[in-house]
């Protein structure tokens, strides 16, 4: 899968009655190798993706697409990639909180 596939695939993959209350603003910018960026945001009890950069975050994920997929796939250490610079996160603490929520852990 690409990164694209995959962030789009998390409309999918969340369960409606964990996300029910629940308000964030995700941007994955994927751009160092021309994946591109998405906006995931999660308001109304409903997980909405979109192509962009849209909208105030309140957590940015910086990362090449390719990259993006080795974390997913766990092909690559997470811890490792934030300590070399190859994976940004501006708000691990809300990173943390939807990461299982997405389906990423």
């Amino acid at each position: 899968m690409t990164a694209k596939e995959i962030i789009f695939d998390l409309q999918t993959k969340v369960n409606p009655a964990v996300i029910k209350g629940l308000e964030t603003t995700f941007h994955f910018d994927l751009s160092k190798d021309g994946s591109g960026g998405y906006t995931v945001t999660l308001a109304n009890d409903e997980l909405c993706v979109e192509e962009g950069l849209i909208g105030e975050p309140k957590c940015v994920v910086t990362t090449s697409g390719e990259h993006f997929v080795s974390l997913i796939n766990k092909e690559s250490n997470p811890m490792m990639s934030l300590l070399t610079g190859k994976l940004k996160i501006s708000n691990q603490g809300e990173l943390i909180k939807y990461a299982k929520i997405f389906g990423l852990m």
